[in-house]
């Protein structure tokens, strides 16, 4: 049995702190470390954040760039606020999404969403008349996330600073509306970053609808366009727990009357491999008693 699988863990195989989005954390929490302790840490006549932007840093082309830059860039951050809110809106929007795709499939999805915003950063902002300079966060990248969540569980509320219920298809739209709205005023935010990230990420997740791939019931192929984005749709969740119940009458023990760990551990790989979403009602009824057994 690979180690290499992720195994979720908590009520029906759903965790809170997915190893993908676990590991971001971390990793862009010990960047940041440096960065800080960079600021004072003099090699030469240059400080260690200044040798830190000019190689990791996404520097403009004939600047300085480097191809590396397009996946480094996404580990920085520029204060306590940029990193705080970025880390955030990753592990909010983004623990369901690892939990039904699987870790791998997400950490591309991510990656590939923060490439693109870097190469929209590069080529875009001339056209605009943007002043060039090195862009640094993970912005780019949640945005792809935030697509991803909007696509996925349109009507979720979102309750805005605790309070203001908004569902998510509407929330997103805002952000992105904001983000055009807010390209001519200027400013050190990367808004033409944020816009690619996003674009990526809709792109991609159109074209894995249209091919029926990665989502299993979420998006499924047919004749008419069905942006779930713009139309009402249950949450997913919600048909999940019904088949969990539904699957009261299969018999899940073996002929010593418990369950086994083998069949435990065979179902955790399943997930690893496939994801949540393609257990059947009997899989899933075993994790869902065997969680109960945990607490």
């Amino acid at each position: 049995m690979s180690n290499n699988n992720y195994r979720p863990g908590g009520f029906g195989g759903f965790s809170f702190f997915p190893p993908v989005i676990k590991s971001l954390l971390i990793i862009n929490g010990i960047v940041f470390l440096i960065q800080m302790l960079g600021q004072n840490l003099l090699i030469g006549d240059t400080t260690l954040e200044q040798y830190i932007i000019k190689y990791f840093a996404l520097i403009p082309i004939g600047y300085g760039f480097l191809p590396w830059q397009l996946i480094t860039y996404q580990f920085m951050h520029g204060g306590i606020m940029h990193i705080a809110l970025n880390m955030f809106a990753l592990w909010m929007f983004g623990i369901e999404i690892e939990n039904i795709w699987g870790s791998k499939k997400f950490l591309f999805f991510y990656l590939m969403c923060g490439v693109a915003a870097g190469i929209s950063q590069l080529i875009f902002p001339p056209l605009f008349n943007e002043p060039l300079a090195a862009t640094i966060g993970a912005s780019g990248a949640i945005f792809g996330v935030l697509i991803a969540f909007g696509m996925m569980f349109p009507d979720r509320y979102i309750y805005i600073y605790f309070l203001l219920p908004v569902k998510a298809k509407y929330l997103i739209i805002g952000y992105v509306l904001l983000e055009l709205y807010s390209i001519p005023q200027g400013g050190n935010v990367a808004h033409l970053a944020h816009l690619g990230g996003a674009l990526a990420g809709f792109i991609y997740l159109m074209y894995e609808r249209k091919h029926n791939r990665l989502f299993g019931s979420y998006f499924k192929s047919s004749s008419k366009i069905n942006f779930n984005m713009f139309k009402g749709n249950s949450n997913p969740f919600k048909k999940k727990e019904e088949k969990i119940q539904d699957a009261k009458y299969y018999e899940i023990k073996d002929d010593t009357g418990e369950v086994t760990q083998e069949q435990i551990d065979e179902i955790l790989d399943k997930i690893g491999r496939s994801g949540y979403q393609n257990l059947s009602d009997k899989e899933k009824k075993i994790l869902f008693e065997a969680s109960k057994k945990m607490k």
